[in-house]
């Protein structure tokens, strides 16, 4: 007699379903800006459609061709880059890439750069105005160009440079702010005071690598951004102080990797979280981690994210 193998038991019902202010998103697994290309570079890897949101790579007002080389130096558990924000400017975008990214079927992030404050408001307002984008990134924290953290380290100009680019533009706007700061909680709550309906954070740490024999930098910009899991204990900390100061929804980026980084970042206080380096070395990742979200939230007795963001337990003596 042939007995037939027991059940598997059900996928828990889970609502993956997270908003960020005006932005709804599916769930809250999205691919960061700068790591995913346009998009089509991972269509024969990935299914673009599951994803929470995809963040093209920062387009900024007229092309650029980014720094000199090197512009990537692999170093322990990470990255340094200096790619420079090389782009074929918003326009461009606008017309090849956007349309594309739009018939995808998931939340498109239009990630934006400016050299000025009028930059910004500009490019705002021109993703508002095309068709195709749910949302606008503010990178006010490139560590890689001249005035790529002006912006990002500054409360007042943080506040004003917001307010400015939600009142030109009909999308949610997201702000992306940097570590580089002495109080992530401070720019935080100016990004909130500005009308953000979202925060990402953080962007790359400042880093460099040298040549010793050649007594030279590495990096042909001198300095870059390091990312991967070497600052995941960094983006967790801005995370939870940003988490303690602000009531706008956060993005959380920095080292994240595997489904525990996940949680690690929705217990903290995200509401989503954003894979970056991953992207280079494991293109399928976002699949992996969604896949097993629904597993991981049940396990704490949830049935939704948002009954998992910012349940850390701090015991205080």
């Amino acid at each position: 007699m042939t007995v037939a193998p027991p059940t598997p038991p059900a996928a828990p019902a889970i609502d993956l379903q997270v908003t960020l202010g005006r932005l709804a998103l599916p769930n809250p697994i999205l691919v960061a800006s700068g790591t995913f290309g346009y998009a089509r570079e991972m269509e024969s890897l990935v299914d673009l459609s599951r994803l929470g949101g995809i963040l093209p790579k920062t387009v900024t007002r007229q092309a650029r061709p980014g720094n000199a080389p090197w512009r990537t130096v692999e170093t322990p558990s990470g990255m340094l880059n200096a790619i420079g924000l090389d782009n074929d400017g918003i326009e461009a975008f606008l017309a090849h890439h956007l349309p594309y990214l739009a018939s995808r079927g998931t939340p498109i992030i239009v990630s934006i750069a400016g050299r000025t404050a009028q930059e910004f408001v500009e490019m705002s307002a021109m993703v508002g105005d095309a068709a195709g984008a749910a949302a606008v990134e503010l990178n006010i924290s490139c560590p890689n160009v001249s005035h790529g953290v002006d912006f990002g380290v500054n409360a007042t100009l943080c506040e004003k440079l917001v307010a400015d680019c939600r009142a030109a533009c009909r999308l949610p706007i997201i702000a992306k702010l940097t570590p580089n700061v002495t109080s992530i909680a401070e720019i935080a709550k100016a990004a909130e005071a500005g009308g953000a309906d979202a925060i990402s954070l953080i962007n790359t740490c400042q880093g460099m690598a040298i040549d010793w024999k050649r007594k030279r930098p590495i990096l042909g910009n001198v300095i870059g951004g390091l990312s991967g899991p070497a600052i995941k204990p960094i983006a967790l900390r801005c995370v939870y102080q940003a988490a303690q100061a602000v009531k706008t929804p956060l993005i959380g980026i920095g080292g994240i990797a595997t489904i525990d980084d996940v949680m690690e970042f929705l217990v903290a206080g995200a509401s989503a979280v954003q894979l970056g380096t991953v992207n280079f070395y494991n293109p399928t990742v976002s699949m992996t981690v969604l896949d097993a979200l629904p597993v991981a939230i049940a396990s704490l007795g949830a049935t939704s994210v948002a009954q998992v963001v910012g349940s850390l337990q701090i015991k205080r003596n």
